[in-house]
């Protein structure tokens, strides 16, 4: 995770982005410390990385890579202003024992936003952020099964805003993000899906955070909870509503470094 000190909007590159509308600095903080406290009760260890100013999205560090095991897969960011977090997300994972690799030049990819496991599988959004290129280069590096999944609602860019899985058989997910083939080879590939309503979706339902049978999310998503609950998950919501200003929420504020629980090489 990465303290918000210079979080901010200061330029307009997803629909939920408005410069006239800025979050609120001293909000802002005490929702990130709570995530972070409530991270750390259902036991997870949180690592820091240094706030730098100029970087207000530094503080969405599922961005910065994909990892997989001692691995960092480099974010190649598609927009301008966030391609400044890539050296400084370099010199992080370089300095905690991570080895690093950058997707070729000419292939945008936006990390764990864009990739995420689901058993063996790695599930890819692309088109609006990350190049489909860049999902099946890393299936190549990986040797891994991927499925390449087209995200068709600018609101839900990163494949993390709409899709979440839970364990190698379960996920959470909201179905008009992708279109009709990724919606299918989602159903096909996965057991059990929740799907979560129009309404929870503005709310970033998909964009939880999942610690063993522990689901943390933004507020404002009862259904979703309830239907976790019926699937033996326990459900923790803390307000983020300044960072929804941005188009963020749980899971953009944090990226796993020991393999996400629906991952089957954890």
């Amino acid at each position: 995770m990465c303290p918000p000190d210079y979080f901010g909007i200061e330029y307009e590159i997803n629909p939920w982005m408005h410069k006239d509308v800025n979050a609120d600095y001293v909000t802002a903080r005490q929702q990130w410390r709570d995530l972070k406290e409530l991270l750390e009760r259902v036991g997870a260890q949180i690592e820091l990385m240094e706030p730098v100013k100029g970087l207000p999205d530094l503080v969405f560090t599922a961005n910065a890579a994909l990892i997989w095991q001692d691995q960092a897969y480099l974010s190649r960011f598609r927009h301008g202003p966030r391609q400044g977090e890539t050296p400084v997300d370099d010199q992080w994972f370089r300095s905690h024992d991570f080895d690093t690799q950058l997707p070729p030049e000419h292939l945008n990819f936006e990390g764990a936003g864009d990739a995420l496991f689901c058993g063996e599988t790695l599930f890819g959004g692309y088109i609006v952020r990350s190049d489909a290129g860049a999902i099946q280069w890393l299936g190549s590096e990986l040797h891994c099964r991927v499925i390449p999944l087209q995200l068709v609602d600018e609101r839900y860019y990163h494949l993390d805003t709409c899709f979440c899985p839970l364990s190698p058989t379960e996920a959470i997910w909201y179905p008009p993000a992708f279109d009709e083939y990724g919606q299918l080879a989602i159903e096909s590939a996965v057991p059990t899906l929740s799907k979560v309503s129009d309404e929870e979706a503005t709310r970033f339902a998909c964009n939880a955070v999942v610690v063993g049978k522990h689901v943390v999310m933004n507020t404002g998503c009862p259904k979703l909870e309830v239907a976790l609950q019926q699937l033996d998950y326990e459900t923790h919501a803390t307000p983020l509503d300044e960072f929804l200003k941005s188009g963020g929420s749980a899971k953009c504020l944090t990226l796993r470094l020991d393999g996400e629980e629906a991952a089957v090489w954890r």
